[in-house]
């Protein structure tokens, strides 16, 4: 899956449009690599946003297509930034 769109479908950030402009402004890094929003993401990936005042580190637990809201935290775990 797309990474502007993972990050989307798991609610981490509200709108692909915003997600993929996030992504291409170099302020995404997937395994400590910059990312661009058309990188496949997996189960395992380690995931650093830089998004405004927010940082944060995830792991992606799991791939799906569409999540009801409540279950879309399940996705991924916070890791120590």
């Amino acid at each position: 899956m797309r990474l502007d769109k993972f990050l989307k479908i798991s609610r981490v950030i509200k709108r692909r449009t915003l997600a993929k402009e996030v992504c291409d402004s170099g302020q995404v890094l997937v395994n400590n690599r910059v990312a661009k929003a058309g990188l496949e993401v997996k189960p395992g990936d380690k995931v650093e946003l830089n998004f405004g005042t927010r940082k944060m580190a995830l792991e992606i637990l799991e791939i799906k297509e569409t999540v009801p809201a409540k279950e879309a935290a399940s996705l991924y775990k916070i890791v120590e930034y």
